[in-house]
């Protein structure tokens, strides 16, 4: 998955701290509502490809769950997520910029296929899904769960910053050593074959969380005011990776 990508520890010359009220907010709102944008299209995406292509979809989750194939996936996922980060945070022009965001919005939705196909096909109404119904039985459950839980971690530890307006950036090396800790794991697991289990995505929910207060530190104080489309993709990356991981941990704990 997408790890969040890191910021100097001080201040940088024109960041957001440094202007003035009407500034700051008119680059949180920018920020924010780009983060919403996104997420509205993320949800777009991926139900748009289950929903009007359903066998490609499908095909690709089949293949990308066999055998070594994940490594591929997961490969081409950090390469695409470094060139979107890369174009979000070129000066060159806006619509570059966004045109980075949607790459790593679509890089997000395919990367969710796999685990939705899961999730559908363990979870949901057998007679349903015959029939085309993807959202059915207790698959539509679980899904909802994740999206409203997710939404809560991340609404929740938001406006902890804003109201206490306490620098999280402290959290930087912490988190560091904890993503690459938890990308050792995953290839341990695929390398050899073991389950990562509902203890691992709850660590995994709890690292997502100090991510979140970290960039939303990082928004509030260090993100200069042009550069609101690479403070947008950053959350995204990490609301989404939240995302993954509490559908993870909801499916651990609904074994059928």
């Amino acid at each position: 998955m997408a790890f969040a990508q890191s910021a100097a520890r001080r201040p940088i010359e024109g960041a957001v701290a440094t202007l003035g009220v009407s500034d700051r907010v008119a680059f949180l709102r920018r920020t924010y509502g780009l983060l919403g944008v996104s997420l509205i299209a993320f949800a777009a995406i991926t139900g748009g490809l289950m929903r009007f292509a359903p066998q490609t979809s499908l095909k690709y989750s089949m293949w990308a769950l066999g055998g070594w194939n994940w490594f591929i996936v997961l490969g081409l996922f950090m390469g695409v997520g470094y060139v979107a980060e890369r174009l979000a945070h070129s000066e060159t022009s806006r619509g570059v910029q966004l045109g980075g965001l949607g790459i790593a919005v679509v890089a997000q939705s395919m990367l969710l296929q796999p685990i939705l196909w899961v999730l559908f096909l363990r979870f949901g109404d057998r007679a349903a899904l015959r029939s085309g119904v993807l959202m059915s039985g207790q698959a539509s459950s679980i899904l909802m769960q994740a999206i409203v839980i997710t939404l809560a971690i991340f609404v929740g530890l938001t406006l902890t910053v804003f109201l206490t307006k306490k620098d999280f950036s402290f959290l930087r090396g912490a988190l560091a050593i904890g993503a690459f800790a938890a990308l050792g794991v995953i290839l341990a697991s695929m390398l050899f074959e073991f389950s990562l289990g509902a203890l691992f995505c709850g660590a995994l929910i709890l690292l997502m969380a100090g991510y979140i207060l970290y960039q939303t530190s990082l928004v509030m104080s260090y993100f200069p005011p042009t550069a609101y489309v690479a403070a947008a993709l950053m959350l995204f990356s990490t609301v989404a990776t939240l995302f993954w991981y509490v559908l993870q941990l909801l499916m651990s704990l609904n074994r059928r």
